[in-house]
C-alpha cells in the first residue's frame, strides 16, 4: 500500500485538522469498539479472503475500464475512459464497502445494520449484502428521495430491508442522516450504523475509504494495459460525501502527475440552497460527528443543499477530501444539473451506457475538461453508478433529445 495511505490518517481518526470523533457519550464506547475490531480484522488473512470471494464470486470484480471513443471524438481533445463501477453488482461502487462492513458486523456478533441512503444505491447496497449474509436491515431515506427514486425503494423493499422515511426538513439526506442516527443510538448494543460514504465519526471515513480503494487499485493496473504502461493524465469522480472519489483516488494520491478532480454538483445556481458544492463555497465545521468543510447558514448551521443527483445532496463533504484539497493535492470541478442530465444522454446515446446522475456530473465535467486538453492527455472518469433508478426522473422533467449528437 502507498505511503499516503499508511500514515492518513492518524490514530484518532484526523487528516489533518480534518476528520475526528464528535458524538454523544452513549456512543463512545461502541464506535471505539467497531474502531479496535477494523483494525484487528483488517489484516486477518480469513476476513481478506472472504472478501476477496465475494467480490471475484458475487459482485463480479474486478469491472472494467471502457474506452469511451464515440465520446471523446464527440469532445474532440483528450481521451476519455469510464471505470465501470456501474456494472459492479447491484448497480453501484456501494457495495464494495457495504460487503465488508456486513462482514464487520457479522464478526461482531450484530444482528441488523442501520443506515441512511440518498439516491438509494448505498440503501440497495446494504440490503443485498445484508441478504446474503443473513442480517436484518433498516434503512433511512428522505421523504423526497422515497418518491424521487423509486425503483431504488423498490429494490431495497423485495431485498428485504425495512425503510425508515425521514420527513423532518427538507426531506433528503442530510435528514436521511439524522434520523438514523437517531435510531442507531437506541440499538447500539446489538446494531451497526454502516455508514454510507467516507464521513461520520472515524473510523468511518478511513474505513470505507479502505473498503472502497479496490476501484483505484484495479484502475491503475488496468489503465496501464490500454495506455501502454502509463497512468491517466487526469482522474475525475463526483463528489458528495466522496466515497466513489476517494476509492479511486486512493491509489493514485502519492502519484503527483496525476490530477485529481472531485466534481460538486452546482445545481441551479450560486446561492445557498440551489447547489451542494461544499468544497467550493463551505467553510469548516462540525457536522454529523465529524470536522470537515461544511456549508453553513447565516446561524452558523448546516445549510439548505440542493442537486439534481439525489445521493450528492449533501451540506459537508469526507474529511478526506477536505484535507486533500487543503494540501493542493486534489482540485475541484464543477457540473450544474444541465451539466448533468446533458451529459446523462449524452453518454447514453454516444456509448451505450445510462450512468447514475450522480455519476454525470462526472462525466459533464471530463466533457469540459477534455475539451480544453490535447489528444494525447487522457481522462480517467469513475462512472460509479448506472441510471435505472433516475430514467423516469430525468425523462418525465427533461425530454429525451430527438437524435443522437
Amino acid at each position: 500500500m502507498a505511503d499516503y495511505l499508511k500514515n492518513h490518517p492518524d490514530e484518532k481518526g484526523y487528516f489533518g485538522r480534518f476528520g475526528g470523533s464528535f458524538i454523544p457519550p452513549v456512543l463512545e464506547e461502541p464506535f471505539a469498539r467497531i474502531t479496535k475490531e477494523y483494525e484487528k480484522l483488517k489484516n486477518n488473512p480469513q476476513f481478506i479472503e472472504e472478501l476477496k470471494y465475494v467480490r471475484k464470486h458475487y459482485q463480479g470484480r474486478p469491472t472494467p475500464i471502457s474506452y469511451a471513443k464515440n465520446l471523446t471524438n464527440f469532445c474532440g481533445g483528450a481521451k476519455i475512459y469510464l471505470k465501470r463501477e456501474d456494472l459492479n453488482h447491484s448497480g453501484a461502487h456501494k457495495l464494495n464497502h457495504c460487503m465488508a462492513e456486513v462482514i464487520l458486523a457479522k464478526h461482531m456478533g450484530f444482528k441488523k445494520v442501520i443506515a441512511e441512503t440518498g439516491a438509494g444505491q448505498h440503501g440497495v447496497a446494504l440490503a443485498t449484502a445484508a441478504a446474503y449474509f443473513g442480517l436484518e436491515c433498516e434503512i433511512h431515506m428522505g421523504e423526497v428521495d422515497i418518491k424521487k427514486e423509486h425503483p431504488n425503494v423498490v429494490r431495497m423493499k423485495i431485498l428485504g430491508a425495512k425503510i425508515i422515511p425521514a420527513t423532518h426538513g427538507l426531506k433528503t439526506l442530510k435528514e436521511a442522516v439524522d434520523s438514523a442516527f437517531e435510531s442507531y443510538i437506541g440499538q447500539a448494543d446489538t446494531s451497526i450504523y454502516c455508514i454510507g460514504s467516507v464521513v461520520g465519526p472515524h473510523p468511518f471515513p478511513m474505513m470505507v475509504r479502505d473498503f472502497q480503494s479496490i476501484v483505484g487499485f484495479e484502475s491503475k493496473e488496468q489503465f496501464a494495459e490500454h495506455e501502454n504502461g502509463a497512468l491517466p493524465d487526469n482522474i475525475v469522480a463526483c463528489v458528495g460525501g466522496g466515497s466513489n472519489s476517494m476509492g479511486i483516488f486512493s491509489a493514485f494520491i502519492d502519484d503527483k502527475q496525476v490530477n485529481l478532480y472531485g466534481v460538486e454538483p452546482m445545481g441551479k445556481g450560486d446561492k445557498i440552497g440551489e447547489h451542494s458544492a461544499t468544497l467550493t463555497y463551505g467553510e469548516e465545521g462540525v457536522m454529523h460527528g465529524f470536522n470537515s468543510i461544511m456549508l453553513k447558514d447565516k446561524k452558523g448551521e448546516p445549510a439548505p443543499v440542493y442537486s439534481i443527483g439525489s445521493g450528492i445532496d449533501y451540506p459537508s463533504v469526507g474529511p478526506e477530501h477536505a484535507y486533500l484539497k487543503d494540501i493542493g493535492r486534489t482540485k475541484v470541478g464543477l457540473c450544474d444539473d444541465k451539466e448533468a442530465v446533458d451529459a446523462f444522454y449524452k453518454l447514453s446515446q454516444l456509448e451505450g451506457i445510462i450512468p447514475a446522475l450522480e455519476s454525470a456530473h462526472a462525466v459533464g465535467f471530463a466533457m469540459k475538461l477534455a475539451k480544453t486538453l490535447s489528444k494525447d492527455k487522457t481522462i480517467l472518469v469513475n462512472v460509479s453508478g448506472r441510471g435505472d433508478k433516475d430514467i423516469d426522473f430525468v425523462v418525465e422533467n427533461h425530454p429525451i433529445p430527438n437524435a443522437k449528437f
